[in-house]
């Protein structure tokens, strides 16, 4: 494969079905990368001691996708190595264990993408229009990401 075959690519996708780890990271694996970062967040069973049934997400689809890709081109500036770029969000009703968010980066080395996906989970937290729902055994709470910049803009 030659390099102009391999170009760098960024795959978001905002989804209801199931998530896949093995399919986000072979999209960004790479001849010419040697690292494969992943990083995925899953429903965990409890929140401050209540009994976590599943959570719900919801977005504001084409500003998510617009927001995930500015996040894309910032990791292009800041790590210049990086060759492929994944980012899939499950929507809708999420079971505890199941993944919510995978995020993959392939570079040439590991520190390159390891550093990339802590950036990646940590801007789209702060800054994508998706919300978190709760759902407990009597109860829910919508879920304000303490990172989020326009969510705390007000305070």
């Amino acid at each position: 494969m030659g390099e102009s075959e391999d170009v760098p690519k960024d795959f978001i996708k905002l989804k209801s079905e199931k998530l896949s780890v093995d399919e986000v990271s072979e999209l960004v694996i790479s001849p010419y990368c040697g690292a494969v970062s992943l990083f995925v967040g899953t429903t965990r069973n409890n929140f401050e001691g209540k009994k976590v049934i599943h959570l719900e997400y919801e977005a504001y689809n084409s500003m998510a996708e617009t927001e995930i890709k500015k996040i894309c081109r910032d990791i292009r500036q800041k790590w210049l190595s990086v060759k492929h770029i994944a980012v899939h969000h499950r929507l809708g009703v999420v079971p505890v264990t199941e993944a919510s968010v995978i995020i993959a980066v392939s570079s040439p080395h590991r520190a390159e993408s390891l550093e990339a996906v802590t950036y990646c989970i940590n801007t789209l937290k702060a800054s994508v229009p998706i919300w978190k729902k709760e759902i407990y055994e009597d109860e829910y709470s919508w879920k304000e990401n303490k990172e989020c910049f326009w969510a705390n803009s007000g305070k």
